[in-house]
């Protein structure tokens, strides 16, 4: 009997919680055959433009159409030789038509396909090409946000390709030493560089409630300890400096120093309050970043980890949420990309409601990380966002990937517009940027494409 009982349980579970996500599931194949009665619906950007559909060809065969070609790539996705994106996170729904029931039966009598539901993202069209054209030739990837909602208003990744010649090409995208099928926006992993300072200076400010402004250090341009020398950049003498402008002047030596005094179970728990290290929320694959920082580790491995640099390793998705919790006053909305699901002509199935995810911090420490991300581009290494028509607050990164040559690096930028009632979030990584194109001017010209 309690078999028995056990086993219905377990039915009325699976029918009335998890049976939605098993027939969502792309590897469902109950889907494939469902593609046989409906016509694959079309996926659209906020304001209606077409960003994947179905057209036929001159012998009546369906294929799939994407206008922007590799410009949304990895976000959109492909359908054929499996499917990745939306296409394959949207796929129940692209498949399932929600057409007038009698139209329905008339088309299914006649033998003709039904047309499919139509998603209607968060994605915008100029965004995401500024973010594209800004990259220009780098690999890197560019995500924004609106932070007071969740929506992700443009995530780009370079390498890219064209999903159109996806069959043609598959030999080679399967093969391409860049990885030019990973989206770097949300599976790229990276050492944070200078951005991850945002986590040491708020574990600093948790550590130190009462007298954190009181901080000072002496930059003579690097610091030693034992046998261990790490450099500012460019070995930079910033001089006396306070906690903000340690932050703002992104000094290696004045956040090392910090780093050598904190607690280590602290530091992680600040690093898992912040979602690093946790399953990320979001409706796509995305990599889980780490915090590789243990109790027993070297005075040189605290130093490293504190400036950015060690074997922590974040996405630039999982920094732009961070950066929105603290454009939000402590607080991370839930972050989405499909905002309605229509039928094809146009009656609205399903709505996505803005809801929060979660407190990463308290309103205080939020408050001060964007006085002092606000110092940075005020006259700190992101001035070149000062004095623009909007205002902003952010923070820069150079994070080293070659043990042979300090030179070799990946330039990095976090920040949000219209600092009293913050508009976009954004997080740029520009790989081996090698002192060439700077993340930060990815972000000015994504920027001054929104209000210029």
């Amino acid at each position: 009997m309690g078999l028995f009982l056990t086993l219905m349980g377990y039915i009325g579970y699976f029918t009335v919680v998890s049976s939605k996500d098993i027939i969502k599931s792309p590897y469902n194949p109950r889907l494939d055959s469902m593609a046989d009665r409906v016509e694959r619906g079309k996926i659209l950007d906020r304001n209606g433009n077409v960003l994947a559909k179905t057209d036929l060809t001159e012998d009546g065969s369906e294929y799939r159409y994407y206008p922007y070609g590799d410009i949304f790539a990895h976000v959109v996705g492909y359908s054929v030789q499996g499917k990745s994106g939306l296409e394959s996170t949207a796929n129940f729904e692209l498949l399932t038509s929600n057409a007038f029931i009698l139209e329905k039966l008339k088309k299914e009598f006649q033998d003709q396909k039904n047309i499919g539901d139509h998603v209607v993202t968060t994605l915008d069209v100029d965004l995401q090409t500024a973010a594209y054209h800004a990259l220009g030739d780098n690999k890197g990837a560019v995500v924004v946000m609106e932070p007071s909602t969740g929506k992700i208003l443009t995530m780009v990744s370079k390498p890219s390709f064209d999903p159109n010649s996806v069959i043609e090409n598959w030999d080679w995208l399967n093969s391409d030493a860049d990885s030019i099928l990973l989206n770097r926006a949300t599976q790229g992993l990276y050492a944070p560089g200078s951005t991850f300072k945002i986590v040491t200076a708020l574990e600093y400010m948790r550590e130190h409630p009462e007298d954190y402004s009181a901080y000072t250090y002496e930059c003579a341009g690097e610091i030693t300890y034992e046998d261990t020398t790490i450099p500012c950049a460019g070995h930079n003498v910033h001089g006396a400096e306070d906690l903000s402008s340690s932050f703002a002047n992104s000094c290696n030596a004045s956040f090392c120093n910090i780093g050598m005094g904190l607690n280590i179970a602290g530091y992680r728990n600040t690093a898992k309050d912040l979602l690093i290290g946790s399953k990320l929320p979001g409706d796509f694959v995305k990599a889980k970043s780490s915090f590789a920082l243990e109790k027993n580790d070297s005075m040189a491995d605290r130093m490293m980890t504190a400036m950015g640099q060690g074997e922590t390793q974040v996405s630039p998705y999982q920094m732009a949420l961070i950066t929105a919790s603290i454009a939000n006053g402590g607080y991370l909305m839930r972050p989405y990309l499909i905002d309605l699901v229509t039928n094809y002509k146009g009656s609205i199935v399903s709505e996505t409601t803005p809801e929060k995810y979660a407190d990463l911090m308290t309103l205080a420490e939020a408050s001060q990380l964007k006085a002092y991300m606000t110092d940075v581009v005020n006259y700190g290494t992101a001035s070149v966002l000062s004095g623009q028509s909007y205002t902003a607050a952010g923070k820069t990164g150079t994070a080293e990937y070659s043990m042979e040559s300090s030179d070799q690096t990946h330039s990095w930028f976090v920040g949000f517009t219209n600092i009293d009632n913050p508009e976009l979030v954004i997080s740029v990584i520009v790989e081996e940027s090698n002192g060439g194109l700077r993340a930060v001017d990815v972000a000015k010209e994504v920027f001054d494409s929104y209000y210029y």
